[in-house]
């Protein structure tokens, strides 16, 4: 039997992008829940059971850094990527000390993505 793919959840407002990143990440073999918002995100009892949070910095409800702590608060322990159109040195720095694994920034590069992915999946795993 073929082990379970690693679970990536996706928040990001902008429904373009949000499927894209679906659909780059499912085909590249992953199972994938997007969400359009961070309330979303927290009335889904399963979504602690991801290996990976991909979120956009800026939502509609709220931000990436409390979708993080959010996940946090409810036992989660895996890896975190932020996404963000508005990347700074200050904003690295911030998401680094949140304990996001890496900043990327849009448009995303698809290899820039994945290859953040493949690490956080990896460092994720017992």
């Amino acid at each position: 039997m073929l082990p379970t793919p690693p679970q990536i959840i996706v928040v990001d407002d902008d429904q373009a992008v949000r499927r894209s990143l679906q659909l780059l990440l499912r085909g590249h073999g992953y199972r994938v829940k997007a969400y359009a918002d961070a309330t979303a995100v927290s009335n889904d009892p399963d979504a602690p059971d991801a290996a990976l949070l991909v979120t956009d910095y800026r939502l509609p409800d709220d931000d990436g850094f409390h979708v993080l702590r959010s996940m946090r608060d409810r036992g989660w322990a895996g890896s975190a990527l932020l996404i963000t159109g508005y990347g700074t040195d200050g904003l690295r720095s911030d998401a680094s000390a949140a304990g996001f694994a890496a900043v990327l920034d849009k448009p995303i590069r698809p290899n820039l993505l994945l290859g953040a992915a493949r690490a956080a999946v990896q460092r994720a795993a017992p």
